[in-house]
C-alpha cells in the first residue's frame, strides 16, 4: 500500500519554472511537494557558462541550478527526485499524482516538466549516444566524438569538448548550412580539430560487443555514405516538449505545448503550467522564473478563493 500525502500544491517538474514557483509557492505558507523525474535543474544543468542571467556575468549552468535549489531547500519544499510519476489525474476539485512510492492528492498542480531533447533516429543503439557534453564528455578525453547538429548547442557543446581533451570532432548538420552564431562558427573550425559537415545525417551506428566502433554518415544530396570510425555520439536536434502525462487532458498546441492563459491557468481547473513546455516564443532561463512566479501566484489565489 503506498503513502497517501495531503499537500497544497504538487509541482511536476524541478528545472528553473518548477523551482521558481516552489519558491513563491511556500513563501505563501503553501505545503509544496516538487516531483522530479531526474534531478533538479533541468537542461540548464547541462549548459557550460550562463552569460545572459541578471547578477551573475557568467555561472555554470550547474551551479546557478544548485544555488537555486539551496533555496527551495532553505523554505522546507518537499523534493522527490529521480521519482517515477506513474500516473496522473487532473480533473475535479482534488488532484492526484501517483508515483513509484507514494500517492499525493493536493488542490492544485502546476506543470512544469520542460522539454526533453530530440533522439538520434537510427537502427542501432548503444551507450555511447549522449545528449551532455558537460555530464558525459570527459569520458572522451583523447578520443574521437561525433557530433550531430548545427545550432548554438552543437557548436558551443563541441568546443567545450575540445578545452577538456577530446582530440577530434565530426560535426554533421542534414541542412545546407549552419545555424550557430558565426562568431562560434569560426572559433571551432579554427581549431582544426573538426571535421564539419553540412547535408549530412547517421544512417546508422556500428556497434561491437555493446561498444561503438563507428557511425555511418550519408550525404543527403549525393546519397553517397562514409564510415568514420567515433567513440561516443553527442546528439544536439532540439527539444521536444515533455507531455507524456497530460497530453489527453489538457489542452495543448500543435507543436505539443501547453496553451495557457496570462495567469499562467490551463484548460483545467486548478491545474497551472509554467516555463519550457508552455506555447510561447522565447524560452530562456528568466523567462521560465517568470512563468513560475506567476504560476505559484495564480494557484495560491486558486486555492483560497
Amino acid at each position: 500500500m503506498k503513502e497517501s500525502r495531503q499537500v497544497d500544491i504538487v509541482i511536476l517538474g524541478g528545472g528553473p519554472a518548477g523551482m521558481t514557483a516552489a519558491i513563491y509557492a511556500a513563501r505563501a505558507s503553501l505545503n509544496v511537494a516538487l516531483l522530479e523525474e531526474s534531478v533538479t535543474g533541468g537542461l540548464v544543468n547541462s549548459t557550460y557558462t550562463v552569460e545572459n542571467f541578471p547578477s551573475y556575468p557568467a555561472i555554470h549552468g550547474m551551479e546557478l541550478m544548485q544555488k537555486m535549489r539551496d533555496h527551495v531547500d532553505s523554505l522546507g519544499v518537499t523534493v522527490e527526485e529521480v521519482c517515477e510519476i506513474e500516473s496522473v489525474s487532473l480533473a475535479g476539485q482534488v488532484k492526484t499524482v501517483e508515483t513509484d512510492e507514494a500517492v499525493f492528492q493536493a488542490r492544485a498542480v502546476i506543470l512544469a516538466t520542460g522539454r526533453k531533447p530530440v533522439p538520434l533516429d537510427v537502427p542501432t543503439g548503444c551507450e555511447q549516444v549522449h545528449h551532455c557534453a558537460i555530464c558525459d564528455g570527459a569520458a572522451y578525453k583523447g578520443r574521437r566524438v561525433l557530433v550531430v547538429g548545427g545550432g548554438n548547442s552543437a557548436f558551443d557543446e563541441s568546443l567545450y569538448m575540445l578545452g577538456i581533451g577530446v582530440e577530434h570532432i565530426t560535426l554533421v548538420e542534414k541542412m545546407d548550412r549552419f545555424f550557430a552564431a558565426q562568431s562560434t562558427q569560426d572559433t571551432l573550425l579554427e581549431t582544426g580539430r573538426v571535421d564539419a559537415r553540412t547535408q549530412t545525417v547517421v544512417h546508422d551506428l556500428i556497434v561491437e560487443n555493446d561498444s561503438l566502433k563507428a557511425a555511418v554518415l550519408e550525404h543527403t544530396g549525393s546519397g553517397v555514405r562514409e564510415t568514420v570510425p567515433v567513440d561516443g555520439v553527442f546528439v544536439f536536434l532540439g527539444q521536444s516538449p515533455n507531455n507524456d502525462l497530460f497530453r489527453d487532458v489538457v489542452t495543448l498546441s500543435a507543436g505539443g505545448y501547453v496553451v495557457v492563459d496570462e495567469h499562467m491557468a490551463t484548460s483545467v481547473s486548478g491545474v497551472f503550467s509554467a516555463g519550457d513546455i508552455n506555447e510561447k516564443h522565447y524560452r530562456q532561463i528568466t523567462t521560465a522564473m517568470a512563468d513560475g512566479t506567476v504560476a505559484a501566484l495564480a494557484a495560491e489565489r486558486y486555492i483560497r478563493s
